[in-house]
């Protein structure tokens, strides 16, 4: 089965890291994407960029409406994803344990949704 693993949370610290902070985040990174390599569990990820680079689309009673910035007004917000192929959603959950993210969200992928 496959599961997307959202890194959620607060995108300030992140904006306000300097390069060391950095540099120590993308290392976690990496040994987080090693182990899952090691497991044959890692489809695919990536970081995204800052919620305020989203542009949100409604639709509303015919009409589209297209707005600058995420759609949720709140501070945690979706920074990436990393796509796996787990077992079960107990193996799932013990991969989303090992990433480097306070908060992760995960969810299935229906069978033949996603590559």
């Amino acid at each position: 089965m496959k599961y997307v693993l959202f890194a959620v949370g607060d995108e300030r610290p992140w904006a306000e890291a300097g390069p060391e902070e950095r540099e120590r985040v993308y290392a976690q990174w990496g040994a987080f994407e090693r182990m899952l390599h090691e497991r044959g569990a890692h489809l695919g990820g990536n970081e995204l960029a800052h919620s305020s680079t989203a542009t949100t689309i409604r639709k509303d009673g015919g009409r589209i409406l297209v707005t600058d910035g995420p759609y949720a007004e709140t501070v945690e917000q979706i920074s990436g994803y990393v796509l796996v192929e787990a077992g079960s959603l107990e193996e799932a959950i013990e991969l989303a344990t090992a990433m480097p993210s306070d908060e992760v969200e995960i969810r299935p992928v229906p069978a033949g949704e996603a590559p």
